[in-house]
């Protein structure tokens, strides 16, 4: 089975562990995907000393398959940033699924995103001219770590650095060219579903993101 980790939490010590180098750093700020990125990001920015907050996002699924993405869209600054994989879009349209599908899809996720922004807007913390750290609890596509990538370049941020427990190497390899730097603590050489790689993996609630953003330090 390789690596597991036994939660979330865990997770988000051991990549702090590994970035020892922004510890504590004034110009630094921490971001966790909403919603399985929240409890890792809460974690590692406990251990680094570093103010955290939440970005939201959401995957596109493809219709019937929803775990495999066709793009993503993620919430900053009361804007939306969209990412697209163009050419797995156009191999979807050869096959027969039609466009209007995948506009229905993203009709529900820019719904659902503008729901969860309303619920826990963020971020919050000033990004403009500082080293962004974005996590996940894993990357299967990348497609919405693309997004929050994108959408924290848009807000300003200096730099923006990836951060995950784990990864496949097709997430890896773009994002290696998209972020200043990409830190994953493991990629298997047959990446199976990202909650396959912990030994706890129960889905993270509305209520439990809110909680986590609440017991944040003053």
């Amino acid at each position: 089975m390789g690596m597991r980790f036994s939660d979330r939490g865990q997770a988000g010590r051991l990549l702090a562990a590994a970035l020892p180098q922004f510890r504590g750093r004034p110009d630094t700020v921490l971001l966790g995907l909403a919603r399985g990125g929240v409890p890792v990001a809460a974690a590692a920015a406990a251990a680094l000393r570093l103010p955290w907050d939440v970005i939201p996002v959401r995957k596109l699924g493809i219709p019937g398959h929803g775990e495999t993405a066709f793009g993503a869209l993620a919430a900053v600054d009361s804007g939306v940033v969209r990412v697209l994989n163009r050419p797995f879009v156009d191999q979807l349209l050869e096959l027969g699924i039609q466009q209007s599908a995948l506009d229905a899809v993203e009709r529900l996720e820019r719904s659902e995103l503008k729901r969860r922004a309303g619920t826990y807007p963020g971020p919050r913390l000033a990004l403009h001219g500082r080293t962004a750290i974005v996590a996940d609890d894993g990357m299967a596509t990348g497609a919405s770590m693309r997004a929050a990538v994108e959408a924290v370049r848009a807000a300003g941020a200096a730099a923006v650095v990836v951060a995950v427990p784990v990864a496949s190497l097709e997430a890896q390899t773009p994002l290696q060219q998209l972020a200043d730097a990409v830190f994953s603590l493991f990629i298997p050489g047959q990446f199976r579903a990202v909650g396959s790689y912990y030994r706890s993996f129960g889905q993270v609630r509305d209520d439990d993101v809110v909680r986590l953003l609440a017991a944040r330090p003053a």
